[in-house]
């Protein structure tokens, strides 16, 4: 296979939309961690609220790992551009090949932290039908 300078530079683009996607959930998160801090001050007893506490701390690591393995994988393309240019074919598809393994990391811990999102809103939804249940 042949691996040119506009070979790593395609990612560029979809490893920008991935982190500012990434941002946003981390943004998001952090507002509810806000709000459900505001809720356990008035009541530290409520088994829901201190469930979706512990599932947001799981997330919030998710994030910050998916962002950084994001960021290490734009890092290694930007390496990739370097070498290349530099004439190092084997070299440059070696490091190429490692930013694309550390994307595909990148999206694996998006999907778990997707499953423990499901699973808080699940949580949040009994709650709910357990109050409107007579």
């Amino acid at each position: 296979m042949e691996i040119t300078l506009t070979t790593p530079a395609l990612l560029f683009p979809a490893i920008s939309l991935l982190l500012v996607a990434y941002t946003n959930r981390f943004n998001t998160i952090g507002g509810r961690i806000r709000t459900l801090h505001s809720l356990y001050k008035e009541n530290p007893d409520d088994v829901i609220l201190t469930r979706q506490i512990e599932s947001l701390k799981k997330r919030v690591n998710l994030i910050r790992n998916m962002q950084a393995v994001g960021v290490a994988s734009l890092f290694l393309c930007v390496v990739c551009l370097f070498v290349l240019f530099a004439g190092k074919l084997f070299i440059g598809k070696i490091v190429f090949s490692l930013s694309l393994i550390l994307m595909m990391i990148s999206l694996l811990l998006s999907f778990q932290e997707i499953l423990i999102s499901v699973n808080a809103l699940n949580l949040e939804l009994s709650d709910m039908q357990k109050k409107s249940d007579p």
